[in-house]
């Protein structure tokens, strides 16, 4: 929570209702507290400035106008600007005087001590006055880019101490990786993905080059390659902020990094993979501020909501979500346990890795390396007292068995699935040798799903489809009646990809008695599937379909994902 913001300072300002509102926000979306008062409105954003500043012996400044003299501009770098949401405003040779929107943590305050090599002192300013005085003063972001990697060029590496030598000793490597032009360049890699809303970023060295390139929405973004004498200090950095062993360059590791970025705390799994040419770091960015964990907010067909609802109330039984890696089956599963999170239930996860921490729910990461393996802690789970567990993966037939014992003993469990559908989630699990007749008693459903790409509403365009396309999907002109499809042309808001976020496509196998007697008779997957879609289940082709009908996605999207 933000220091100046505690609920001792909120209750001077606000009711007893109004606070627990805000709290109950804070903790369900991860969104600061300073901005769920402002944008909920429950003060004026100058009278909570006004407040913060009162109580921490600050002051309140109008950037409106206000001009930023050269020598104050050059105290700080424009990508730490944005990263951090500051503004220059007053400068010293030992000090900078910082406009910020919120008073930082303590944490932040050191760290931007130490990137600035200053003493800090912070005025408050509106937020909106912020922005545009960093984008008035520093440029927008194409420009602080193509500034940033000329910058980057233009550096002396051999002066600066940064070789990229391989058989650099740990000291020469752990130096290189703390210097100034090493920090800014991933200071700034991690701001333009957290800007960009990627999934993943990916560093990788080859022979002769050193990419860098974004995840989103599903498609990869490669940025302008930096020198490749930097590749080796740059992960070096990145392996010292997850706290790992920067001399180990033979064998795969795994970490974690937080770090504030944009004014907000993000979490970042970092995995690194030894390769002909160095190591190859992948980042996965958690940034729960946009990844809703609400059930009600991924996007979900309503009969399927309603069906999934009514199954994850019942006390005992297993639901699995299946799709490939990256589908979205975390985020599904961590929706349902914070809509079923309450004080008279005991819920247990076991995950590889822990990705997103919940309040109420006592989440164990598994770590096959210490002997942490799934079977092992699922023991444990049966004699801690557990109303609701999760797995984070079925993988073999002693996992699948520990959970249907669990099930079976009156305990309701989450689990994920590596199939192409919900009827194949069946059999996978005949093929591990479980038992027919005790997948068919304990399965309560399994939910099929892929994240396809949504349409940018900047370049929506529409159009007539052509026979071939109907014909791709099955489709007849009578079944369209008529309906334009679309797909985007392209523009700066989507980085000319004609997409802009993504959305779920999902199917819904419950396993009523019909479904569960073709288990225990070992149905193919193709016999199980057309009898639930006789039952009344919607395939993700067909959800694809009215999703490309109500003009959300493409067809390109539907048949590259169905």
């Amino acid at each position: 929570m933000d220091p100046v913001l505690s609920v001792a300072n909120m209750n001077a300002l606000l009711n007893d209702a109004a606070c627990d509102e805000i709290l109950e926000e804070h903790k369900r979306t991860a969104k600061s507290v300073r901005d769920i008062i402002v944008d909920g409105g429950y003060l004026a954003e100058d009278d909570l400035l006004g407040a913060m500043a009162a109580y921490n012996g600050s002051e309140v400044v109008s950037l409106e106008g206000f001009d930023v003299p050269p020598e104050v501009l050059r105290t700080v770098q424009g990508s730490v600007a944005r990263l951090y949401g500051v503004l220059p405003v007053d400068a010293t040779p030992t000090s900078v005087t910082l406009a910020i929107a919120s008073i930082p943590s303590p944490v932040v305050s050191d760290e931007l001590a130490f990137v600035l090599s200053r003493e800090i002192n912070f005025v408050l300013a509106r937020q909106r006055e912020i922005t545009d005085s960093i984008s008035r003063f520093y440029g927008d972001d194409s420009t602080m880019a193509d500034n940033f990697l000329s910058g980057i060029a233009d550096i002396n590496f051999d002066e600066a101490g940064i070789s990229g030598d391989e058989e650099m000793d740990e000291t020469a490597l752990a130096d290189a990786s703390a210097s100034a032009p090493v920090v800014r360049l991933v200071q700034y890699v991690l701001l333009q993905a957290v800007n960009a809303r990627a999934s993943d970023i990916h560093f990788e060295p080859f022979e002769k080059e050193f990419h860098i390139r974004y995840r989103v929405d599903g498609a990869l973004y490669e940025m302008t390659p930096p020198p490749k004498s930097l590749a080796l200090p740059v992960i070096s950095r990145v392996k010292v902020l997850a706290g790992l062993n920067i001399a180990e360059r033979r064998l795969p590791q795994d970490g974690r990094i937080q770090l504030p970025v944009g004014g907000r705390m993000i979490d970042f799994r970092v995995s690194c993979l030894p390769t002909q040419f160095g190591e190859s770091v992948v980042l996965r960015v958690l940034d729960r501020s946009v990844v809703s964990l609400d059930l009600e907010n991924l996007g979900m067909p309503e009969d399927v909501y309603n069906d999934i609802c009514a199954d994850i109330d019942k006390p005992n039984g297993i639901i699995i979500v299946t799709g490939p890696t990256g589908s979205g089956k975390t985020t599904t599963l961590y929706s349902c346990l914070r809509r079923i999170n309450k004080e008279g239930n005991k819920l247990l996860t076991a995950e590889e890795p822990v990705e997103y921490d919940i309040d109420g729910i006592v989440q164990v990461p598994i770590n096959p390396i210490q002997g942490n393996t799934f079977p092992l802690v699922l023991r444990a789970f049966l004699r801690q007292d557990p109303d609701i567990i999760m797995v984070g993966e079925i993988r073999d037939l002693e996992t699948a068995q520990i959970a249907i014992q669990a099930s079976l003993t009156g305990h309701l469990v989450f689990s994920t699935l590596h199939t192409n559908d919900a009827a194949g989630a069946v059999t996978r699990l005949v093929d591990m040798d479980v038992p027919p007749y005790l997948i068919a008693s304990t399965l309560e459903a399994v939910l099929g799903q892929r994240l396809v790409r949504t349409i940018c509403k900047f370049c929506k365009t529409e159009y007539e489809p052509t026979p071939d396309i109907l014909q791709r999907l099955g489709l007849t002109p009578e079944q369209v009646q008529g309906r334009r499809f679309s797909f985007g042309e392209g523009c700066d808001k989507c980085n000319k990809s004609g997409y802009k976020g993504r959305k779920g496509l999902y199917e819904y196998l419950r396993a009523s008695d019909p479904i569960r007697a073709l288990i225990n008779e070992r149905r193919p997957t193709l016999v199980i599937r057309e009898k639930a879609r006789e039952l009344g289940m919607r395939t993700m082709r067909e959800d694809g379909v009215l999703n490309i009908l109500d003009g959300n996605t493409t067809v390109d999207e539907v048949l590259r994902y169905t």
